[in-house]
Formats: structure tokens, sequence, C-alpha cells
């Protein structure tokens, strides 16, 4: 898989370059230069915000409240960072996750957590999709080619969260665990066990938590398009809320269809030239809004790996200060 997604990342790079080439550098140079340092602090900012909604939607995908929000945070934050740093690599930013919680819920409760709140978080861009889709029908003079784009990229997600929860709810993770022993793959079934009855069990008793997971994730992805009303500001760009929504919508809807793309490099580029193109922006400035928005990740993702290293830091201080059992 590593061999994968290193190729696709050279195939990525390689469409960032050919588009970077056809656009030409002075649109893309000329758009970026209208935006100050202070103001690129303030297309930052709302990604705090952000990481706050969908830290309330992985709350809620624990069955009881038992880690504290901070704590959650700061683990999301983490989490999120090492899932771009090692987009090639063997380690993920979900397993951290679990990891960095583990002094208040146990991996029994917290794992399966993390694959609830990854299946809310789905569900909620599906339905992001959904709204951007509308709204570019409805009101935005959009060409005919981003709105089939947009309206293929739901049909991709729908049927993907539904095949997603589907194996979820008929126990395919157990009989999956079980086959894998068949194969000699593994040696024990007792965790895919475990993790097919837990969630088994959250999705048929706790649906009001489960529908509260989609409703934070769902307002994350909504200041997504808020964040996206800053960004086009910072860059001279006049735009309302509703075409920043149906940006954000195709680049979420690429970055859904390309996860095995590292952070959808390339082609969540060439969505943005697009669709700024069709909405006589200029594709150059949907490189450039591109662009920042890279940037802006690449600041979040410092401080994701600094709060990681201070966890790290402040669990083992925990661990070597507590008695011995």
């Amino acid at each position: 898989m590593r061999v994968v997604k290193a190729g696709f990342l050279v195939l990525g790079a390689l469409l960032l370059g050919v588009l970077v080439y056809r656009v030409g550098a002075e649109p893309i140079l000329q758009t970026l230069g209208r935006l100050a340092w202070w103001q690129f602090v303030l297309v930052c900012v709302p990604y705090a915000v952000i990481t706050a909604a969908d830290t309330l939607g992985w709350r809620f995908a624990f069955t009881h409240d038992r880690a504290p929000f901070w704590r959650l945070y700061g683990a999301r934050l983490a989490g999120e960072a090492l899932n771009v740093v090692t987009a090639v690599g063997a380690v993920g930013g979900e397993a951290a996750k679990a990891w960095l919680v583990r002094r208040d819920v146990a991996y029994e409760e917290s794992v399966p957590s993390v694959v609830v709140a990854k299946t809310t978080l789905t569900i909620a861009q599906a339905l992001f999709l959904l709204l951007g889709l509308a709204l570019a029908w409805l009101t935005l003079p959009v060409g005919a080619d981003v709105l089939r784009g947009m309206l293929w990229l739901l049909v991709v997600e729908v049927l993907a969260v539904g095949g997603f929860v589907g194996a979820q709810v008929a126990g395919l993770v157990a009989r999956g665990g079980r086959l894998l022993k068949m194969f000699g793959a593994i040696d024990d079934t007792a965790s895919a066990e475990t993790l097919d009855r837990a969630l088994r069990g959250y999705y048929s008793r706790e649906w009001r938590r489960f529908s509260l997971s989609i409703v934070f994730h769902l307002l994350g992805w909504l200041l997504g398009a808020v964040e996206a009303v800053v960004v086009l500001w910072a860059l001279g760009i006049s735009a309302p809320l509703a075409t920043a929504t149906v940006i954000e919508a195709l680049g979420s809807g690429v970055r859904f269809a390309t996860f095995l793309v590292p952070a959808s490099l390339g082609p969540f580029e060439a969505a943005n030239a697009a669709a700024f193109g069709a909405l006589g922006f200029g594709a150059g400035a949907g490189l450039a809004f591109s662009f920042v928005r890279r940037a802006r990740q690449a600041v979040w993702i410092v401080i994701g790996l600094a709060v990681l290293v201070g966890m790290r830091w402040s669990a083992r201080r925990a661990a070597a200060a507590a008695p011995p059992a």
C-alpha cells in the first residue's frame, strides 16, 4: 500500500506541475500578492473552531463521556497531523487518537469510537456535498461539467458510506476476522469480535449520540465554508457564503474520492482550478486558493505534532508519578 500511495503522490505532484505550467505563474502570484501576513494569521484561526466541532462529533461517538474535551481536542489535532505526515507510511493518526486518550478510556471503547467518528464524519460530508450541489444547481452560474462532477462525487460517497455502515451493522468485522484467521493472517479473532460487538451495540442503542455526532461533524463542514470565505476575502476575491460552500463542498468530495492520493495533492488543486474558472474567478485564483489552504494545513500540522509531543510527555510524567499497582 505504501508503494501505491507513493506512486499516486508522484502522479499528483506531476498533475500539479502541469496545472501550474498551463495556468502560468503570473495569475497565481498576482492573487497571492494580495495576501498580507496578518490576513494569513486570520486564515489559520477558523480551523481551531472547526476542530472543536469535530471533537464534539468524536465525543458523541463514545457510548459515554469519559475523556475530557480538551484531551479529545488535543488527540484529534495530533491524529489529523499524523494522518498527513504519515500519508505514505504505515502508522496512521486514527490509531494515535485511541492511544492518546488511553488514560481515560480503554481501547475497547476508544477504538470503536474512532471507527464510528470516521463514519459519522463521512455521512456529514455527504450531506455537505448534497448542500453544495443544491446551491450550485439553484443559485450559481456553474458550468455543467462542475455540476456533473459534484453529482458523481455524491453518488460515489453515498455508495461508499452505505457500504461502510452496512458492513459494521451486519457484523462483517467479526466475519472478516474469522476469515483472516482461516488463512493464517492472524492468530486470534478476539479483537475483531470485541470491535464488532461494540459497533453493533452502538448503532442499535446509541442512535441519539449517533445523530449528535453527525450534527457536530456537519457543523464542522459548514464552518469549513466560512473558512473558505475568509480565504477568499484575504485573496481579494468577493464571494458570498453560498459560493464558498460550493467550492468547499466540491473540494471535500474530491478529497474523499482521491483518498489514496496523499493529501489529495494534485486532484484538490485541479478541482479548485476548474471550479474557480467556472465561477469566473480564473483558474489562477483557484490554484492560489489551494496553496493558501495548503499553507494553513502546514501550520496546523506543526501545531498538531507539538501537541502530540506534549501529550506524550504528560502521559509519561503521569505514569511515572502513579503509585505502583
